[in-house]
């Protein structure tokens, strides 16, 4: 599944179409694409995972789900969930979810939740976190109304740079580690986008998929942790159980 920096990509590339009409539209979904047929993208913005397209009186929202993808002025040898052409180019989307959003996105998206706005709020975080204290900080950093934009990936790589074990309690770990875990999040995901862009990411990666911790040179631990289930990848060592 695509993290929050991966759609903020998506988001710069898509900006040569900002203010253009679109003169063709096509694709297998079902939510009456054909009303952005000769409408001209207003903006583009993205929402932790989720991609908006803005018209003038609605939105569109793309979120590519665990498998989904996109091409910028090529297609693929598939059919697309949503294709928009242009006099100059094309936008194309696959294996997605479609969505149209008539309401203000103001009422739909608490801005400050995205770790990669310009609004993102930590102080909001750490209230919402304390609000949830029986939630394992391996199912809090996947919460989109907390974390909007961290995934899987990010999720092993700041509990390991923070030393908490995944299945800590968040109401048992100290406040202060609390805000390091919040700064981390926030501060990764630019990383994250940093060595995206340089192709660069999995070199970088110290937990996600590593067989060996290297900070004490023993085996990771695995295992699909939480409410989510999602892989997680630790150190029984280094990363502290707090319960």
């Amino acid at each position: 599944m695509p993290e929050g920096p991966s759609i903020v990509i998506l988001k710069e590339e898509a900006q040569r179409f900002k203010g253009k009409k679109i003169v063709e539209v096509s694709g297998n979904s079902k939510v009456g694409i054909e009303r952005l047929a000769n409408q001209k993208i207003i903006d583009f913005k993205s929402f932790g995972k989720q991609f908006l397209i803005c018209f003038k009186t609605f939105t569109v929202r793309i979120h590519l789900m665990l498998y989904g993808s996109y091409r910028v002025n090529e297609e693929k040898d598939a059919a697309p969930r949503l294709s928009l052409k242009f006099k100059n180019g094309q936008l194309n989307f696959y294996g997605c979810s479609v969505k149209i959003l008539d309401e203000d996105l103001d009422e739909v998206y608490d801005w400050s939740a995205d770790v990669m706005s310009d609004m993102w709020d930590a102080k909001a975080a750490l209230k919402k976190l304390a609000a949830a204290p029986d939630t394992l900080a391996c199912d809090a950093l996947l919460d989109q109304q907390i974390f909007a934009g961290v995934g899987n990936i990010i999720k092993n790589e700041v509990l390991f740079r923070v030393k908490i074990h995944p299945l800590s309690e968040i109401g048992a770990i100290p406040v202060k580690q609390l805000k390091l875990l919040i700064k981390e999040a926030h501060h990764y995901c630019f990383q994250f986008l940093e060595w995206k862009k340089k192709f660069e990411l999995k070199k970088h990666w110290l937990a996600h998929t590593k067989r060996i911790c290297p900070r004490d040179h023993v085996r990771y631990s695995f295992g699909y942790l939480g409410k989510t289930h999602r892989r997680s990848f630790y150190c029984d060592i280094c990363q502290v159980l707090y319960r």
